[in-house]
Order: structure tokens, then C-alpha cells, then sequence
């Protein structure tokens, strides 16, 4: 089996750790110091701020340093989570393979390949042959998940999947950069207009009446015109965790 280093601990790179971990690969996390990920209840992403996170029966756990991270590869209890210089995780556990899951939609990203023997990117902007060795279609539609082995995938167009009539009206995204506060939680029921979070003096606030399906975590550092919300209107506490249906048909391309 392979010894795996899946880039984004959002939704997307979670429920890929997820699969190729239940496979019996050996991965390891990656992001970027206090990210900004919302669908919490979908991800391993807790685990940066909290030291675990749980998702589809597998714990995650925040490694202390470069130094745990071979160790708990080959204890395989929990998948370990790690920020810092990408650069020094390569080193420390020379993956086999990279993946590619941060899913920056509007960002062209930099060349993965060589990093490690097999590259993988997942979302728009990634040419298989080019700056990655495979691609992963991750637009919704009948080629979502789609292998891409020569070629780029699909650009970025269209307007998220609607839920009970509503679009990109049920996300908040930031106005202001700052650190965000909150002291709401994925799942809770919010109102249309109510405050629920803050980036430094600047008010967040629901944009529909619902439950929330996403929320950035508290202390997260958010740009401007990042996601940080998100209202599912059909109040339904139980649709804001485990495996979402598109990441997982994008993780099982990656498998």
C-alpha cells in the first residue's frame, strides 16, 4: 500500500484521506496554518484547532510535529493532520503519492509533479500531463469524478447545487479580512438576519433560516471573499456530517 499526502482537510480532501485510509493506504494531512474550511461536520479540519476530529468512523489526530508523523503511519490508529512548510512534511515522509485537494477554484496552481512519484489534482485549473500526472473532474454532472489522464479539467462555471430552491443565496462570504469569531456550531438553527459571527467589529449573519451545514471555525484567519457560512433551509441536523455525495464520487475517482 502507499503512503499517501493529501493537500485541503475541507470536505473534499477529507473524504478523499477517508476512502483511500479505509483502503488500507497510509495518509497523512496537510493544510495551511487556522484554515478557513466551513463544512466542519464533513471534514477532518477540526482536527488543526482541537487536536482530533472524527468523520465516518475514522479519528483524526493533529501530529505534534514532523517527528510523530512515521511513527503514527505505521500505527495506522488515526489519521495524522499536520500544518507547516510543505516542503518538510515531503521530506519527513517521502510519499508515494500527492494529492492535490485544496480546491482553490479561481487560483491557477502551482506544478505538483515531482513532488512526489505520482501527482493528483482535483478541481478546476489542473492539466493531467502538465502541472499534475492525473486529474479528477470535480464539477457536478455526469463526468463528476471522472479520471483525467491527458488534458485539463473543466473550468469553473455555474452556480452550486440548489437545496430546497436555494443556490449561493445560503453562503455568507467574507466582507473583510480579520480573524473570525464565533461561538455557533455546525448543526445549530439559525434565523434569517441574526447575528451569528464577527470578523473583528464586522457583523456575520444568516443569510436564510435554517441549520448551519457550514461554519468557519473560531480564530480561523479569513480573506476577504472567503466562504464562511452556509444554511442548509431544510433544518436538517443531520445533513451536515459525514461523506457528502460530490466529494465522496470525487475521492472514489482518486481511489
Amino acid at each position: 500500500m502507499a503512503v499517501i499526502l493529501v493537500r485541503g482537510t475541507g470536505d473534499v480532501g477529507s473524504a478523499v484521506a477517508a476512502l483511500l485510509s479505509l483502503a488500507g493506504h497510509q495518509i497523512v494531512l496537510h493544510d495551511r496554518t487556522a484554515p478557513a474550511h466551513t463544512r466542519r461536520g464533513m471534514a477532518f479540519v477540526d482536527a488543526l484547532y482541537q487536536g482530533t476530529a472524527q468523520l465516518e468512523g475514522l479519528i483524526a489526530k493533529r501530529a505534534r510535529s514532523l517527528r510523530d508523523l512515521p511513527i503514527m503511519l505505521d500505527c495506522r490508529r488515526a489519521v495524522p493532520v499536520i500544518d507547516g512548510p510543505l516542503n518538510d512534511v515531503v521530506a519527513a515522509i517521502r510519499p508515494d503519492v500527492l494529492v492535490d485537494a485544496r480546491m482553490r477554484k479561481r487560483d491557477e496552481p502551482e506544478s505538483q509533479r515531482g513532488i512526489a512519484p505520482l501527482t493528483i489534482g482535483l478541481g478546476p485549473n489542473f492539466e493531467a500531463g502538465g502541472n499534475v500526472d492525473i486529474a479528477i473532474e470535480t464539477q457536478w454532472g455526469d463526468d463528476l469524478g471522472r479520471v483525467i489522464r491527458t488534458g485539463r479539467s473543466l473550468a469553473l462555471s455555474g452556480d452550486p447545487q440548489p437545496i430546497d430552491g436555494h443556490a449561493r443565496d445560503r453562503y455568507v462570504y467574507a466582507p473583510v479580512a480579520g480573524t473570525f469569531f464565533t461561538r455557533f456550531n455546525v448543526g445549530d438553527l439559525v434565523t434569517e438576519g441574526q447575528e451569528i459571527a464577527r470578523i473583528g467589529d464586522t457583523p456575520v449573519r444568516a443569510p436564510l433560516t435554517g441549520c448551519l451545514r457550514g461554519l468557519t471555525h473560531d480564530g480561523a484567519a479569513v480573506a476577504v471573499r472567503t466562504k464562511i457560512v452556509e444554511v442548509d433551509p431544510r433544518g436538517d441536523r443531520t445533513a451536515v456530517y459525514g461523506l457528502g455525495n460530490r466529494p465522496k464520487r470525487i475521492a472514489i475517482g482518486v481511489l
